[in-house]
């Protein structure tokens, strides 16, 4: 079983920047692909990035490619979002997911563990 805890969100202003953390506990991860997905109320959780268990490659959202950076410390356990020029639009509940792979490959979908969530609201 693994247990993941983002922190990091907060409220921000356009143009800002925040840096997520998604600590796991538990097992290790470092054989787990790692992603982040966020939510606004009345819709549909969305993909943002995706990390491959190495760190070797990672997969974006088009909405947040150029301006997110997703990476992993294995040593540390955790995973981490670096988001860039925040716009109105990123606000949502922002959570970390991960599931073991067989490959070392990024993934939209299909994970079996979830964080709470961490709140994002950015300003205009």
């Amino acid at each position: 079983q693994v247990h993941l805890v983002e922190s990091g969100g907060g409220l921000v202003q356009t143009g800002d920047f925040l840096r997520l953390s998604c600590a796991a506990s538990g097992r290790s991860i470092s054989r787990f692909v790692m992603g982040w997905f966020r939510q606004v109320p009345g819709k549909a959780r969305e993909f943002v990035a995706s990390i491959s268990w190495s760190g070797g490659a990672s997969d974006y959202a088009d909405s947040v490619k150029g301006r997110f950076t997703i990476s992993r410390d294995n040593v540390k356990n955790t995973v981490y979002l670096q988001m860039n020029s925040l716009k109105p639009e990123d606000t949502g509940v922002y959570y970390c997911a991960g599931d073991f792979a067989l490959t070392d490959t990024p993934r939209r979908r299909g994970y079996a563990y979830w964080g709470q969530g961490t709140q994002v609201t950015v300003s205009s």
